[in-house]
């Protein structure tokens, strides 16, 4: 028998504590992994343990809700001035081309007098009794006399020349007399002509002046671009009027539309024809079908949500613009589909088992349950964690 030494106790005591710190640094992970399980399996029991189920399982996306007018827009004016009165009420149906609000401003007003004559003016320089072309066309007319005259004189020398009657003086003389005449007649009529095309295209830019003015006058008379509700005006008798201000708001007067918020984690998800699930504050428990029509692509900074356009296909009998609520697109249903409940689900990819954690593959979920596609069968029992 070997005898006690305390100093051996002390020896193998020190080697154990290193080995420890040696296994302690090296397998650091599977501990910590290893006591995470096992406060798992020691917090559950087994009347907390499930086995998955097939059931039929829905996914949608969660967005608020607003009811708006089909073809809403902000009504604008083309000009500037002071609202003289609005032409109908909230609420009134209008059509195209109806008349919204008048405005009143004198200056164009006078533009349009200014253009008027103007425009009279041109016109009678280029047509009229006094037109500058009567005066052009007597001098030409009077120098197409002298041609002829001086070509009867011209010609008459020249048969005179070739006989070897009469001097060269004058018949140089007549000559000159006649190519001056003949010349002076062409300057006058490319001079009658330039001048009959730039009267002329000042008539036309008087014309068209007048007709801008005109544009102008009726642009103060604000009118309807669709037939809809008046939904809204902004502004009163007296009130300025300024061209980046709305006056009204004009919709749809029986198609709403619903636009939806989708959060941009959820937008990838959302695609044109899925079914939504409408609940409005305006109708308690009462839930409407719509189906995404349209999906904007510009994200809100603000917000950092997308908008979605959905219609009802099945309205409520009566609407208005701004009624609230909630929608749930359907982005995913499957039949007969492996699911266990939410609360089961650990690090959002795994279950607890009595074997420890096993990694999942997930498919569709909603807020109660989530579809298992691999990792664990229908006989596998998953306890509850804590």
């Amino acid at each position: 028998m070997v005898p006690f030494n305390p100093k051996n106790r002390h020896d193998a005591f020190h080697s154990l504590v290193m080995k420890w710190r040696y296994l302690e640094f090296k397998n650091i992970s599977a501990i910590l992994n290893f006591l995470i399980v096992a406060s798992f399996i020691s917090c559950g029991s087994d009347k907390d343990s499930i086995k998955p189920t097939i059931t039929n399982i829905t996914e949608s996306v969660y967005s608020s809700a607003t009811v708006q007018p089909d073809s809403l827009y902000q009504v604008y004016a083309a000009v500037s001035g002071i609202l003289d009165q609005n032409l109908v009420e909230e609420g009134d149906t209008v059509s195209w081309g109806t008349p919204i609000a008048q405005i009143i401003n004198n200056a164009p007003q006078l533009n349009v007098e200014n253009t008027r004559l103007s425009l009279e003016l041109a016109i009678d320089n280029y047509s009229g009794n006094n037109a500058v072309l009567r005066t052009l066309e007597d001098e030409i007319r009077a120098a197409r006399l002298r041609v002829q005259n001086d070509s009867v004189n011209y010609f008459r020398q020249k048969n005179l020349w070739e006989q070897n009657i009469g001097s060269a003086v004058e018949y140089d003389s007549k000559k000159l007399a006649y190519e001056l005449s003949r010349n002076n007649l062409t300057l006058l009529i490319s001079n009658f002509e330039r001048t009959k095309n730039e009267l002329k295209t000042k008539v036309i830019q008087a014309e068209n002046n007048y007709k801008t003015a005109q544009i102008t006058t009726d642009d103060f008379t604000v009118e309807s671009k669709i037939q809809g509700t008046v939904y809204a005006l902004y502004k009163n008798h007296g009130e300025s009027i300024s061209m980046l201000e709305p006056l009204a708001a004009i919709g749809s007067s029986q198609k709403f539309i619903i636009e939806l918020l989708v959060d941009e984690v959820d937008i990838v998800k959302i695609k044109l024809g899925q079914p939504v699930l409408v609940t409005l504050d305006a109708y308690q428990g009462q839930v409407f079908e719509a189906i995404v029509n349209k999906i904007y692509p510009r994200k809100d900074e603000r917000t950092q949500t997308f908008m979605i356009e959905a219609g009802f296909k099945h309205p409520p009998e009566v609407l208005y613009p701004g009624l609230a609520g909630e929608g749930n697109i359907v982005v995913g249903e499957k039949e007969n589909a492996m699911s266990i409940p939410r609360e089961y689900l650990v690090n959002e990819s795994q279950v607890l088992t009595k074997d420890g954690l096993v990694s999942v593959q997930l498919g569709l979920r909603n807020l109660e349950v989530v579809e298992i596609l691999d990792g664990i069968n229908e006989e596998t029992n998953i306890l509850k964690p804590e």
